[in-house]
C-alpha cells in the first residue's frame, strides 16, 4: 500500500463517520426530547406531592403540639397545595421560555402585530365596500 492509498482510506472513513454522526444526531435528538418531556412531567408531579405533603406535615405536627387535631392540618394541607400549584406554575413558565428561546424562526413579538396588520388592511377592504 502507498501514501495515496492510505490518505483516501482516512477520508472515505471520515466522511462514513461524519455521515454516521449527522444520521444518529436526529434520532437522537427525538429520543431526547421524548424523555425531557417525561421528566418535566415526573418533576411538576414530585413539586405538587412534596408540596402537599410538607404542608400536611407542617400542619399535622402543630395539631399535635397544640392540641387542635383537624384545624391546621387542614388549613396547612390547603396552603402545600397551592404552594405546590405555584411552583408547577413556575416550572411551566421555565419550560416555555426554553423552548420559545430553542425554537427556531420564531419571535412572539412580531406575531401579533404582523397578525394585527393584516386584520386592519382587510377591514378597510371591506370598509370600501369592494
Amino acid at each position: 500500500m502507498s501514501a495515496p492509498d492510505n490518505k483516501q482510506k482516512m477520508q472515505e472513513l471520515e466522511a462514513r463517520i461524519a455521515a454516521y454522526k449527522t444520521a444518529n444526531k436526529t434520532v437522537k435528538a427525538h429520543q431526547e426530547e421524548h424523555y425531557s418531556q417525561a421528566n418535566i412531567a415526573w418533576r411538576m408531579v414530585t413539586e405538587m406531592v412534596a408540596g402537599l405533603g410538607i404542608g400536611f406535615g407542617i400542619g399535622y405536627g402543630l395539631d399535635v403540639v397544640l392540641g387542635t387535631k383537624p384545624f391546621l392540618m387542614v388549613i396547612f394541607a390547603l396552603l402545600g397545595i397551592v404552594a405546590g400549584i405555584k411552583v408547577m406554575l413556575r416550572t411551566a413558565a421555565e419550560v416555555q421560555a426554553t423552548q420559545m428561546a430553542v425554537t427556531p424562526g420564531h419571535n412572539g413579538a412580531d406575531a401579533p402585530e404582523a397578525d394585527k396588520g393584516a386584520r386592519s388592511g382587510a377591514n378597510e377592504g371591506n370598509r370600501d365596500g369592494s
